[in-house]
C-alpha cells in the first residue's frame, strides 16, 4: 500500500480530524473522501456523455432545462 504526503492548513486539519471519528481514522477518511470525488468525477462525465448523445439525436439541449434537471436529481 502507498504511502501519501498531504500539507493541509490548519482548518483543513481541524476538518480532518473531526471526520476521522466518524469514519474511523485519518486515512479511512481520506480514502472515504477520494472515492466520493471520484464517484462524483463519473456521475458528472456519465452527464455530459448522455447530453452530447442526446443533442447529437434531438438537436441543441437548453441549458436552463439542463440545470433545472441537475438540481432536481442532485447531479
Amino acid at each position: 500500500m502507498a504511502t501519501t504526503t498531504v500539507r493541509l492548513d490548519p482548518a483543513d486539519e481541524r476538518q480532518l480530524d473531526e471526520l476521522a471519528l466518524i469514519f474511523g481514522g485519518r486515512s479511512n477518511t481520506i480514502r472515504q473522501a477520494l472515492r466520493r470525488l471520484a464517484a462524483e468525477v463519473e456521475q458528472q462525465q456519465q452527464l455530459a456523455a448522455f447530453l452530447d448523445e442526446w443533442a447529437a439525436e434531438a438537436g441543441p439541449v437548453d441549458p436552463q432545462a439542463v440545470e433545472a434537471m441537475r438540481q432536481r436529481f442532485g447531479l
